[in-house]
């Protein structure tokens, strides 16, 4: 007799197989320098590498240790332009609500001409990256692996409670992440950004069991997606504040740049102030029973 229950190992596979194929559908569009382009095949890494590493117990040992190690080059090839271009859009946004008597026009546009010119210095990395014997070693270990899948006995397990397991896990661990940045006076900044990825991969096993829990899964994904976005204001913040303090040396307009590395410092810790309002809406157990 033939099951018709949905397994575990089914659903993660289709995970797997459907941001491969995102990945592999958008290296023209990236060669291209098409609008997003860059983003979504970092995205589509991510969404692969967190697959593999929160279903790692569904797979033989190590059988995606070399396809997790590979996107995690890919997304940092790409993330180095991708960067940069979101950083010289931030500051020329920020630059033009300065008061008058800085020139926000003038700064605005020295600040989106330095962006720019960043994009294009690192831009041949990615180019390189996707035309590199390692980006074709990684489409055809995904090929592989999805046309004979290394499952464990228990990705047979039925998938709506080992889904709405994890997604516990993931909650609990990004729990323990949240927790450790609001208390750690140490490193608070590198607190808070480890607490974004943490929140970032409870997103994207809530993206999994979609198919499966359907409403309760997305309602788990919207509160832990603010979570990763009110944390991600605080990190985008505090790399501005950063680029900033390096870039008014090399400016005649060091006022100007002053006044924005304050309001990017503002920014940062309003973000942070924000942050147990957001996850108390997220740190709720029943949120990831899907039940």
């Amino acid at each position: 007799m033939v099951s018709d229950v949905v397994t575990v190992g089914e659903v993660v596979l289709g995970r797997i197989r459907a941001q491969a194929e995102v990945l592999a559908g958008l290296d023209e569009a990236v060669r291209a320098d098409e609008p997003d382009a860059v983003h979504r095949m970092r995205v589509a890494c991510r969404r692969l590498r967190s697959a593999f590493r929160t279903y790692r117990r569904l797979l033989a040992p190590g059988a995606a240790d070399e396809l997790v190690a590979e996107l995690r080059w890919l997304a940092a090839a790409l993330g180095r332009a991708r960067d940069r271009e979101v950083l010289g859009e931030r500051l020329a946004a920020r630059a033009r609500e300065l008061p008058a008597e800085c020139g926000p026009e003038r700064i605005a546009a020295e600040l989106e001409h330095w962006g720019r010119a960043e994009y294009r210095r690192v831009r041949p990395e990615v180019v390189a990256a996707l035309d590199s014997p390692r980006r074709r070693a990684l489409a055809a270990g995904l090929a592989a692996l999805l046309a004979d899948p290394p499952l464990r006995r228990r990705a047979d397990r039925a998938a709506g409670p080992e889904l709405a397991r994890v997604a516990g896990r993931e909650q609990r661990r990004t729990a323990e992440r949240v927790r450790s940045a609001l208390t750690d006076a140490s490193a608070p900044d590198a607190a808070l950004h480890e607490a974004r990825k943490a929140a970032k991969r409870a997103r994207y096993a809530g993206e999994t069991a979609v198919p499966v829990a359907g409403r309760a899964a997305e309602r788990y994904v919207e509160r832990m997606r603010a979570v990763q976005e009110v944390l991600g204001e605080h990190q985008d913040a505090v790399v501005a504040s950063a680029a900033l303090r390096d870039r008014a040396g090399a400016t005649g307009e060091p006022f100007a740049y002053g006044v924005l590395y304050g309001q990017q410092l503002a920014e940062a810790e309003r973000a942070r102030l924000a942050l147990p309002e957001v996850w108390a809406r997220a740190a709720r157990p029943k949120l990831a029973r899907f039940g």
